[in-house]
């Protein structure tokens, strides 16, 4: 049941579950990877069971391909969907203009490919994930194993010229080893503490050799759906220019059992 969701989880479930009513049959759609992406994954696979709900999905990654197809949803590969008409996703940091931070999981670059390849994208995210001006969250990088070192080192000089508070990369471990990605790739994570001009910084990081991609996320989410603890549900639509909050707290939490 819903009460024994901790505030974070009932967050997530209902910013999931609102993002979940989007969906409908016959789309080809993006699903993320995280926390709150685990959430929708959960959702759907309700609705395929009990409405029928007949869609395909490409996942972001191997944790939420495996996922789907245990809850039962058609999966594929973007090779073979070509084009999708929704991702849905979670960020580890979004702003007022849904600028976003992701990668937090690792998954950033299947997870901006498939992002970008679709008619639109929603963010789902509990209200810890809004920020004045991204930053907080260290920004991942994924990089190339070959000279990771002197990518590191090019990356650290580039952002002393920069508009942001700091200039630290540091490789993401796993246990005693490099994290290694979906792709066999390292990632690097730039401890910024603030973004003063997010686009700048994406493409200047995307000239430096051995970067594969970053994790901001710039002019690429449509709509964020933000739950709290409570349940209630505060919508942003980018193109809209419009915020609406849905107060009832009961509205979106009814499948968490």
């Amino acid at each position: 049941m819903t009460d024994n969701l901790s505030p974070a989880d009932a967050a997530k479930s209902a910013a999931a579950l609102r993002a979940a009513s989007y969906v409908k049959s016959g789309m080809k759609i993006g699903l993320g990877t995280g926390s709150t992406a685990a959430w929708l994954v959960k959702h759907l696979g309700e609705r395929v069971r009990s409405e029928g709900l007949d869609i395909i999905a490409v996942p972001t990654s191997t944790r939420t391909a495996e996922q789907a197809d245990a809850e039962g949803i058609t999966i594929t590969s973007l090779n073979d969907a070509k084009w999708l008409d929704l991702t849905i996703d979670g960020a580890d940091e979004y702003d007022a203009d849904l600028a976003l931070i992701k990668g937090g999981g690792g998954a950033l670059l299947q997870e901006k490919i498939v992002a970008t390849a679709s008619d639109r994208m929603i963010v789902i995210a509990d209200e810890t994930k809004f920020v004045d001006r991204l930053g907080r969250f260290p920004l991942p990088v994924e990089v190339l194993g070959f000279g990771m070192t002197a990518t590191q080192m090019l990356i650290e000089e580039m952002l002393e010229g920069l508009d942001v508070s700091g200039s630290k990369a540091v490789p993401r471990m796993d246990g005693d080893a490099l994290f290694v990605t979906d792709e066999g790739n390292h990632i690097l994570d730039l401890h910024l503490e603030r973004i003063g001009n997010p686009r700048q910084l994406s493409l200047v990081l995307n000239q430096v050799p051995g970067v594969v991609e970053n994790g901001l996320f710039v002019d690429i989410c449509d709509i964020c759906i933000t739950g709290f603890a409570n349940g209630r549900i505060e919508v942003r639509d980018i193109a809209r220019g419009s915020v609406e909050t849905t107060e009832n707290p009961n509205a979106f939490l009814d499948l968490a059992d």
